[in-house]
């Protein structure tokens, strides 16, 4: 095998599609306010308390201007078109025009947590209800978990490698990984890497509420009055995450590419790393965690006190997020004091597969505009006192140098270090 190329890695645009709104600039726009995009469900019935989720807003598939009704049919699996979707907006955003040159070149890697739940369920529903005749053809390639960037490729015209890393909720932060290394050790140019996830079905609603990982809201919950307030990572009467729907991918490219076509950087992938837990399907390990964040300051050549801001997990679960404060406490030391951590779940919920890419993207935004966002819905927790959540409104700051945590049923943890240019 040739030996690696080192070459240097960054970011060029992204796209999302989140509660927020249906498109990055939407999301972020919404995000700086401080606002929460939850609401009750409308996609389907559940029980009252649980009954609180993240709705992309505005999501109509049939009114993009790529698909028509027998395609909006046929691809099922909500993730595929949400898909193309956030990757034609990151190739916008990033300026690359695809042409012979770039498009043998590009990669997409785009990970999921649940893939094609939704296609199986109308296929089971159409084998019940109106015959084995009436189940669609189409239902295995919906499951595939290449699929999404299959038909991404089949809309831009990028003709690179496409695969699926599959690392649960932290499937957006493996995509980055991976495709960072590829481009470094020349594989490819660019890579759109990122996440999507649709799992706003009954089945998976009452699933996770029953293993008591989302919040089940009854009167007096501050949420039951306001749905806004369901998910306050950090907060002393954080109760569960709100389970939401997203997409989120970033363009990712070769230092001499983006010289050799014009383009502009807009944050730097400094270091990588991912561990395993060994431990428990859902519980985290503390070790295997605090490895992980040592791991990419190592590879990011910089020590803890380089670190200007973290993007937590903060799911807003009463032991993951102690867990997480544990764990920087260790990484950092005394510099916790004084070193923000937000969570931006806090206003989106979880994504599942999608939630790493987007949390990436509002950082790099967040670096370009000298703004943290904010932890919503704070009230202060004795036991993590001492530590700056960024409570409640988006902060005015200037940071360079941000970490963005990620971590996954499992035990799968991966965490990206960038630099902002």
């Amino acid at each position: 095998m040739k030996a690696p190329q080192n070459r240097r890695v960054f970011v060029i645009g992204y796209g999302a599609a989140t509660p927020l709104g249906r498109t990055f600039e939407s999301t972020w726009k919404r995000a700086v306010k401080g606002e929460a995009g939850f609401r009750k469900v409308t996609r389907c019935k559940v029980e009252s308390a649980c009954d609180i989720v993240g709705e992309i807003p505005d999501w109509y598939p049939l009114e993009l201007d790529f698909t028509d009704a027998k395609e909006v049919y046929n691809w099922n699996a909500s993730f595929v078109i949400l898909t193309m979707a956030v990757c034609k907006e990151a190739i916008e955003h990033s300026g690359i025009v695809i042409d012979r040159q770039t498009a043998p070149r590009m990669a997409c890697l785009i990970g999921s947590a649940l893939n094609g739940t939704d296609a199986f369920r109308i296929a089971m529903h159409d084998l019940e209800h109106r015959g084995p005749l009436r189940v669609s053809p189409y239902l295995l390639p919906n499951l595939c978990a290449n699929l999404p960037s299959g038909k991404a490729g089949m809309l831009l015209k990028f003709t690179g490698p496409i695969f699926s890393p599959q690392g649960a909720c932290a499937s957006g932060n493996y995509a980055i990984g991976i495709g960072a290394r590829m481009i470094r050790d020349g594989d490819c140019d660019f890579v759109l890497a990122g996440g999507a996830d649709a799992p706003i079905l009954p089945e998976l609603i009452h699933g996770f509420a029953n293993m008591n990982a989302t919040i089940k809201v009854h009167p007096p919950d501050r949420a039951w009055a306001d749905p806004a307030q369901a998910s306050r990572p950090f907060s002393a009467d954080r109760r569960g995450f709100v389970l939401s729907e997203g997409a989120g991918v970033v363009v990712l490219a070769a230092e001499d590419a983006i010289c050799a076509h014009g383009l502009t950087p807009k944050a730097e992938v400094l270091g990588i790393g991912w561990t395993s837990d060994a431990y428990h399907y859902t519980t985290p390990n503390p070790a295997t965690i605090i490895c992980a964040m040592r791991q990419a300051l190592d590879d990011a050549g910089l020590q803890p006190e380089d670190i200007q801001y973290v993007n937590a997990h903060g799911t807003s679960t009463p032991k993951g997020d102690r867990t997480e404060i544990k764990c920087l406490r260790e990484v950092f030391g005394k510099k916790m004091e004084k070193l923000p951590v937000s969570s931006n779940k806090s206003q989106l919920g979880h994504t599942l597969g999608a939630t790493a890419a987007i949390e990436a993207a509002l950082t790099i935004e967040g670096m370009k505009r000298g703004i943290i966002l904010p932890t919503i819905n704070h009230v202060p927790d004795p036991e993590l006192a001492g530590i700056d959540v960024v409570p409640n409104v988006a902060r005015k700051q200037k940071y360079e140098i941000a970490l963005s945590n990620a971590f996954g049923f499992g035990g799968t943890n991966c965490c990206v270090v960038f630099r902002g240019v």
